[in-house]
């Protein structure tokens, strides 16, 4: 464990919400990486770790003071299928935090939210947005717990529990983090008023309810209108600050493998996410440095 707790996520006194990054996969893509890989973004992490510095480093001149790891896809199960040993595969998952931390370096205004993604984020076949996967909660908090205890040890400011799927998923995860000593935020993916399993948000977001680890609890890789109620609900339901940070609003095509339709997200809007309770916002797949840097604008300096 680092010698020196995490600096605490929302500082005493905050006034105004914390800006977190966008989407790093983008951004790395704009630098001109192949993620095509079933490893997604966790592959560079072995093969060009530079490029995930320089993407973090990006979004902190954009304004950005929650930079998210590169370990949403990266697990133990995953590097296996690719050779990789376990002791690599805890370097690696441990220099998913070290390069979010190099990206900040010298900046004390700047944390860092260690990525872990859902189970099907593992499968590479985009079975994050359903959920259900025909596990148990004890299986699923079994396949998650190694991951979580290693980023833990790595000193993040904090466990972004994100892209959850489900309520049992979201619970897995909850008990899987239990006792690090992190605190964790859970963020869901929705589709209108439903997880991407088709629970109400409000039986989802009880879930978080009344523990104490977890600091915020809210929604990501979703549409930013979805996001709207989200957030209301997710204040209402918990009473803890509110993380929000939804895709572009453009909508991706499976069968051409391509982004269509157009961007809806607006810095703007996130006036309305803070007056509602949310405390962390951002941007998700395709919200690059120049949204977040107009974000953090209207949040004046985050």
């Amino acid at each position: 464990m680092p010698t020196t707790p995490p600096a605490p996520l929302f500082p005493a006194a905050a006034g105004r919400a914390l800006v977190l990054d966008g989407g790093l996969s983008n951004q790395l893509a704009d630098q001109g990486c192949d993620l095509s890989d079933p490893l997604w973004s966790a592959r560079l992490l072995a093969d060009a770790p530079e490029q995930i510095e320089a993407a973090h480093t990006a979004y902190v001149r954009a304004g950005a003071r929650v930079l998210i790891t590169s370990s949403y896809q990266a697990t133990y199960e995953g590097f296996a299928r690719r050779g990789i040993g376990r002791a690599e595969a805890s370097a690696l998952l441990t220099r998913s935090v070290e390069l979010a931390r190099r990206a900040g370096a010298g900046r004390t205004d700047v944390r860092v939210a260690a990525s872990v993604g859902p189970y099907g984020a593992m499968l590479a076949d985009g079975s994050e947005y359903r959920g259900r996967y025909g596990l148990s909660v004890r299986e699923l908090e079994r396949f998650h717990r190694p991951r979580i205890e290693t980023l833990a040890a790595a000193g993040p400011d904090v466990l972004a529990l994100e892209t959850v799927p489900d309520t049992d998923e979201a619970e897995a995860m909850l008990r899987a983090a239990e006792g690090t000593g992190v605190p964790v935020w859970l963020s869901y993916t929705v589709d209108g008023d439903r997880t991407r399993a088709g629970q109400p948000l409000a039986d989802a977001f009880a879930v978080a309810a009344g523990r104490d680890e977890v600091i915020a609890v809210g929604v990501n890789c979703c549409a930013p209108a979805d996001a709207d109620h989200a957030v209301e609900a997710a204040a209402t339901v918990t009473g803890k600050p509110v993380v929000v940070y939804p895709n572009s609003g453009e909508h991706w095509d499976a069968g051409l493998r391509r982004w269509d339709g157009a961007a809806t997200f607006s810095p703007a809007r996130v006036t309305s996410w803070e007056r509602s309770g949310a405390r962390l916002i951002g941007g998700c797949c395709r919200v690059g440095p120049a949204r977040i840097s107009a974000l953090s604008k209207v949040l004046g300096g985050g």
